[in-house]
């Protein structure tokens, strides 16, 4: 789309133009108003106030950055307050929030023919308006998410239209979060443009301009505090046991963590988190405001509202409740009865959602008063404080709060963590923050009635969600070598290490700059070893990073006095006759892998040589978890000694490298899981490769590996199919059906149901595979059990294994894929489309249209589906409903891939 360049006023002028069906309050209630019809024609249309409330919403926002942004810096005392005045900022913005929530939903309701011209207005200010900055949009994702569900109730063209460009600008909110988090380095120009032009400013050049139009100290001013010079520090105050007054977790066990969830229950993110506990086995403890459960009347009969049905789940699934005050007012102002309605109340409440409410409650800001303690003692409540924060209520980054999370953990080393179940970037820090918590052997404590305890095995039930493999950054060293000064030269080797870049970066998320690359006269001897020694060793590279090595080039094996074989990797100036000096022997690298600090690295090698002693491949276990704490230094390569490495793969790859790459595309995954270990790498790779081929791949662990495993973890295909989609070509099939061919059938996981709306667990799989070690003995490997997947998980894993079995012309076998995807999963309109599209590929096309129907109703935005379904409708010979699919891709996307052959069907008619 193209940058739009409007100001925030020109933009209120142009809404103030519009006119407006209903005139909204501030408390975003509908003013009496003539019948509908006669308003949406008369009443001027005003989104004015709209546009107000959501810059006060992003001053507040910015506000609160600026008391945040040198946290590191601040004493405890202004620490403290900013604590207590960023989270006042923070519950205001939630009330703008709502209220703009509800005007918005109004006037989308409203039946006013101008009503989206209005709302396009308010996307144009997010959008593009000069004034914003990059991160200054996020402030307006939870609007843009509420707009687009009441939208999406709107079958109408233009709400159709509207949906599609709030889905874009969500997007667009998303890789700007990844750009921050990500600090710069990912490249977004390989990305569609959206309606909001990312400008890649830097999160410290975003913090300094907010610095110029805010001062920390005047915020707190503004709030009734001003910071007093520094004193003396006290002496440290005595720790009080867990079973004495107020609870902070200074006195819990070593090595025991306590998860508390603050200002809930949240209509969708409350259960996600519970659902992130359950695959931890982690208990939490949740602080509720009675406003979000129910009302307390005069009288004091209670009435439990919708979310009330939240907090009994929670309760069943095995966590605790606890009382957050009424309606998160800060406590330490109020007194007499105001201040006991405020606790009474919502413990009244919880009461009524269930007996077994616990007697803890936490003091909103940590803002409490000898009053307020001791109205707790009366109602036989205690008070649970904290002593690490998350932050998670200012800081937008999820990265950011699991680093500063884990920072603040290693330093207490136990304690009660304050997190807040009312956002989104809660729910994406958390599994980070467990796993590494689980890989450092912490424990999760929950309520037991008396104090705080951890079940007996605790930290031992931990079971990582599959997106995440736990690594803190990835690194690669990718050597090609084809022009050599004295070796045979090669044709296929640069191709072959480009296409593994291309593959660790767009597939697996490598950084750019994290990926060295050597090609030709810079693979020279003291370029592969200074790549080691001098780039990789002064990168930063930290003890929970990965390293993948990939060499392709010639490969030799001397035999030594002794008689051992000794392997060697040949550099592009090493001389024939010297060996021993100019290649770089394998005890060469078993030392560089010892001295790496990466906890996982993999070499894969395109050569063939033997000579290196390796140990035995990794074994089944509670896999993430136990490989998590376990160091990893593995190899793989393509044959043994006396063997040549066949070069005539598809598109000019070896047949190695060419299994390698499909391997990574997914054909790896044995156990269905989401994850290719390196164990399910060789595991695939070695069989394969020496059934089309005169090479035996090898696979082992160096000297030095504590077993553990090298992890890469598939990402989610988004790939709507279509004509556009490009298939393999026949070469490149006929060879994958002879790889396939040669794998013994991976063992299929079993999915078990659960009772109620629960994911169903899948019970762990594992196979054993014979290969060959470097020794050219024979070994067996045994793959890691499957990690548990929720439903949305295996739909997905089913999705992307038929995009695999389409892209090589196996249509039946894709069609079965997504037909499991949509059982798991009926909302699944990716699958839908998928499936469609394979029936039309079978010329069902009478089938295909229902699901390319189904698709538009999943997901009225995507216009792919209505170019399929114009298709679909032209081959089945229904040419009216061809047209009105046509017309509605048109409308969608005007200047699609597909706009010309839609132009050209409507044409014919």
């Amino acid at each position: 789309m193209n940058n739009k360049t409007k100001l925030a006023v020109a933009a209120a002028v142009t809404l103030l133009a519009l006119g407006t069906a209903v005139i909204l309050g501030i408390n975003g209630k509908k003013d009496e108003a003539p019948p509908p019809a006669a308003a949406a024609a008369a009443a001027p249309l005003d989104t004015g106030k709209i546009l107000a409330g959501m810059q006060e919403v992003l001053a507040g926002y910015r506000k609160i950055i600026v008391l945040f942004a040198d946290e590191k810096t601040l004493a405890a005392g202004e620490k403290a307050m900013a604590n207590q005045v960023g989270q006042g900022l923070f519950h205001e913005n939630r009330q703008r929030v709502a209220e703009l929530e509800t005007q918005m939903a109004a006037l989308v309701a409203s039946g006013s023919p101008q009503r989206f011209d209005a709302l396009a207005g308010l996307l144009d200010y997010i959008e593009s308006d000069k004034s914003l900055f990059d991160a200054d949009r996020l402030a307006f994702r939870e609007l843009l998410r509420s707009l687009q569900a009441a939208v999406a109730a709107d079958s109408s063209l233009p709400a159709i239209k509207l949906h599609k460009r709030i889905g874009e600008d969500l997007d667009a909110l998303l890789e700007i979060e990844r750009n921050y988090e990500k600090e710069i380095r990912l490249v977004f120009g390989r990305f569609e443009p959206r309606a909001i032009e990312l400008k890649r400013e830097r999160w410290e050049d975003y913090v300094a301009s907010l610095k110029k139009l805010y001062a920390r100290a005047q915020i707190l001013k503004d709030f009734g505090v001003v910071m007093p010079y520094a004193v003396p520090k006290a002496p440290a105050r005595k720790a009080k046991g867990e079973e004495e007054g107020e609870v902070f977790g200074y006195s819990l066990p070593p090595k025991t963590i306590v998860l508390t969830f603050d200002d809930g229950p949240h209509g969708v993110y409350t259960s996600e988190i519970a659902a992130i506990l359950k695959q931890y086995g982690a208990p939490g403890i949740f602080f509720q405001v009675g406003s979000n459960l129910g009302t307390v009347a005069a009288d004091g009969k209670t009435k439990l509202g919708p979310r009330a049905e939240v907090s009994r789940k929670l309760l069943e699934a095995g966590h605790t409740l606890a009382n957050h005050s009424m309606t998160h007012a800060q406590l330490s102002k109020l007194n007499g009865q105001g201040l006991k309605s405020e606790v009474l109340g919502t413990d009244d409440l919880l009461k009524a959602v269930d007996a077994r409410r616990s007697p803890l409650f936490r003091f909103p800001y940590g803002a409490r008063n000898d009053e307020g303690l001791d109205v707790l003692s009366a109602a036989h409540l205690r008070s649970v404080m904290w002593n690490i924060d998350s932050l998670d209520w200012a800081d937008p980054v999820p990265s950011s709060i699991v680093e500063r999370v884990l920072r603040t953990v290693d330093k207490e080393g136990r304690g009660i963590i304050l997190f807040h179940d009312i956002h989104e970037r809660t729910v994406k820090a958390l599994p980070a923050i467990l796993d590494r918590l689980v890989a450092e052997g912490y424990q999760f404590a929950g309520w037991d009635g008396n104090g705080f305890s951890a079940a007996k095995g605790n930290a031992a039930v931990a079971t990582p969600v599959a997106a995440n493999p736990g690594y803190s950054d990835s690194w690669a060293i990718v050597i090609g070598i084809d022009d050599y000064a004295s070796w045979p030269k090669l044709q296929y080797a640069v191709r072959d290490a480009r296409a593994i870049r291309e593959t660790l970066i767009q597939r697996f998320g490598f950084s750019a700059d994290h990926v060295l690359s050597l090609e030709n006269r810079e693979a020279t001897r003291a370029g592969i070893l200074g790549a080691f020694h001098d780039k990789l060793a002064h990168s930063g590279m930290k003890k929970n990073d990965r390293l993948f090595v990939f060499f392709a080039g010639h490969g030799a094996t001397r035999q030594l006095s002794s008689g051992r074989d000794l392997g060697y990797i040949i550099p592009a100036d090493s001389d024939p006759n010297k060996l021993a000096t100019d290649a770089v022997p394998m005890t060469e690298l078993q030392n560089i892998a010892e001295s790496l600090t990466a906890k996982h690295v993999l070499f894969v090698m395109d050569a063939c040589y033997s000579g290196l002693g390796l140990t035995r491949g990794a074994g089944p276990g509670n896999f993430l978890r136990d490989n998590a704490r376990r160091l990893g230094r593995q190899m793989l390569t393509a044959g043994g000694a006396d063997q040549l490495v066949a070069d005539g793969g598809p598109n000019g790859h070896s047949v190695f490298t060419w299994t390698l790459l499909q391997a990574l595309a997914g054909k790896a995954d044995l156990n269905g899981d989401g994850l290719i270990t390196a164990t399910e790498l060789a595991a695939y790779v070695a069989p394969a490769v020496a059934s089309v081929s005169r090479q035996t791949p090898a696979f082992g662990s160096l000297p030095g590996s504590e077993g553990g495993d090298f992890v890469f973890a598939l990402p989610a295909d988004a790939e709507f199919l279509s004509a556009q989609t490009s298939q393999l070509s026949g070469e490149a099939i006929a060879l994958n059906s002879k790889l396939d061919a040669s794998r013994q059938p991976a063992p299929t996981p079993v999915v078990v149901p659960t009772a109620g709306n629960e994911s169903p667990v899948v019970l762990a799989a594992s196979t054993t595979v014979v290969v060959k070690d470097l020794q050219g003995g024979e070994q067996k490997i045994v793959t890691p059990l499957a990690v548990p997947s929720s439903a949305r998980q295996l739909a997905q894993r089913a999705n992307d294994r038929g995009l695999q079995l389409y892209k090589e012309k196996q249509y039946a076998e894709a069609e079965v894929q997504f037909t499991e995807a949509l059982k798991l999963r009926p909302d699944f309109a990716l699958a839908a489309n998928n499936l469609g599209f394979v029936y039309f590929k079978q010329d069902k096309f009478k089938e295909a249209a229902r699901w390319f129907e189904n698709t538009v109703k999943i997901d009225p935005s995507r216009a792919i589906a209505y170019l399929n379904l114009g298709d679909a409708h032209a081959k089945a010979g229904d040419t009216e409903k061809a047209q009105k699919a046509f017309r509605n891709y048109l409308e969608l996307a005007p200047t699609g891939p597909g706009a010309a052959h839609a132009k050209q069907q409507l044409g014919k008619a």
